[in-house]
This record gives structure tokens, C-alpha cells and sequence, in this order.
């Protein structure tokens, strides 16, 4: 049986953020998801987890100018001692929040820079990443977001590539966040990729396609590939990081089936 987070960062946002914590287990999951954190002190975030009784699986490290288009900075050179920061700062709220889980975005392609300068950046700075995030005992996740629909220019938009990147990485505490939504923009073929790569995969997310919506509303058979994911024993989280047609209550007909 799965365990479903509820990404606050998509569901329930006709409500204030420290309430989605409520209305998410109200609804029934187990953990919770978002983007980012940082707008809110941990402390208080602590007690939005505890007063719901939910656990805490997964955020991002900050992603730069989010607000100006920014996508992460993990990629980009003459950034490494800002990312350095973010790590420190995404660090100290996995302490205070439990939060085994964090997605290291990669970023945006900059101009005129050669793919293998972006690649030893990023290795450079999972491996940093990482290392700091072992002193806690929690897991880098590296995710690749499709370019051609949702985040034009992403520098990390391919599945193979990511695997090849965790490779060079080469740490055991990064492993493959899989964005069953993105991987059907990418490549498809979702059930060979969750089997072939099974070993790799630290964290799942969903929605349909096209359109991000829920499961049940567009082409990918969710009830197999999570019976696909039972017979090979995944344990780990699956985020619901998909926009609701209506409202979130509205659309959570797919859980009990």
C-alpha cells in the first residue's frame, strides 16, 4: 500500500499554508510535502506538523530568485557559495522539522557555458550537499523536470541523465526523485523506468498528464504503476504534487481506489 504526502504547495491553496497541515490529514495523508519553508521560521512550521499529527517528507533547498525565474542553483557556476548557504540554511530546517528528505533543484541552462563546466559544478555541489546532509542521516534527491512543457531551459531533463550524474556523484545518500508526471513528458515507458530503476529511487511524485491534474483524469494507469511499485517493495513516500481540477476535497476520489 502506498503512503500518499500531500504537496501544500498544490493542495489546499484555497487556504492559508498553516492550515493545509489540518486539512491534510483531515483528508486522510500521512505526510506532507511543499517547496519551500523558508518563509515561515521552523519552529512555527514544527508545530503546524505536530498539531496535525503528520510527518514531514520532503522540501527543496532554496532555489535562488524563485520570484525572477529562478530554478535551483546547483548547475550554475560563480553561484557555489550561495548554494553552500542555501544548504546550511535548508540543513538547519531538516533538524527542526525531522525531514529525512530534501530535492536539490539543479537550475536553469545559463548562456554560453560548456555542458561539461555545468556538470563538474553540479557534482562539485551534490557531493557537498550530500555530505552535509549525512550528518543528519537524510537523503539528497535528485529530480529531472521536463523542459519542454513546464520548465523551459531546465539544465536536469532527462532520467538517464540523472542516473548517469548520481553515479559521478557517488554518494549513497543521493538517490533518483521520480516525477512520474515528468518522466511521462520525458520518456515514458513509466513501468520499465520505476523497475529498471528501482534501486535508485529515493522518492516518487505524481499527477496526470496532460494537464498535472490528478491521478485518474488524463493517460497514466496509477493504479498499476502503484502495483507496480508494491510487487517491488518500495517503501518510500508518494508525493501528490498535481494541480486539482476543483477543489483538493473534489478530486481525492483516486485515493480509496
Amino acid at each position: 500500500m502506498p503512503k500518499f504526502a500531500a504537496n501544500l504547495s498544490f493542495l489546499f491553496t484555497d487556504h492559508i499554508f498553516r492550515e493545509r497541515f489540518r486539512l491534510a490529514a483531515a483528508a486522510g495523508f500521512q505526510g506532507v510535502e511543499y517547496l519551500f519553508p523558508y518563509d515561515w521560521p521552523a519552529s512555527e512550521v514544527a508545530e503546524w506538523l505536530k498539531a496535525a499529527d503528520v510527518e514531514q517528507v520532503l522540501f527543496n533547498l532554496p532555489p535562488g530568485d524563485w520570484a525572477n525565474g529562478e530554478r535551483g542553483l546547483a548547475c550554475l557556476p560563480d553561484r557555489q557559495g550561495e548554494f553552500a548557504e542555501g544548504v546550511e540554511q535548508a540543513l538547519n530546517y531538516a533538524m527542526v522539522l525531522d525531514c529525512q528528505r530534501v530535492h536539490c533543484m539543479a537550475g536553469l541552462r545559463p548562456w554560453a557555458v560548456a555542458e561539461a563546466e555545468l556538470e563538474a559544478v553540479y557534482v562539485a555541489n551534490l557531493r557537498h550537499a550530500a555530505d552535509r546532509f549525512a550528518t543528519i542521516g537524510a537523503t539528497v534527491m535528485v529530480e529531472p523536470i521536463n523542459s519542454r512543457i513546464d520548465m523551459p531551459g531546465y539544465w536536469l531533463d532527462g532520467i538517464d541523465k540523472a542516473l548517469r550524474l548520481i553515479e559521478s556523484i557517488d554518494r549513497s545518500n543521493v538517490k533518483l526523485q521520480l516525477d512520474l508526471y515528468h518522466a511521462q513528458i520525458i520518456q515514458g515507458d513509466l513501468a520499465r523506468t520505476i523497475e529498471e530503476n528501482i534501486a535508485q529511487i529515493g522518492h516518487v511524485q505524481i499527477a496526470d498528464n496532460p494537464g498535472r491534474h490528478e491521478p485518474g483524469t488524463g493517460e497514466i494507469n496509477y493504479p498499476f504503476l502503484f502495483s507496480v511499485l508494491d510487487r517491488l517493495g518500495y517503501a518510500g513516500w508518494i508525493g501528490c504534487e498535481y494541480k486539482p481540477l476543483a477543489t483538493t476535497e473534489e478530486g481525492l476520489g483516486w485515493m480509496p481506489k
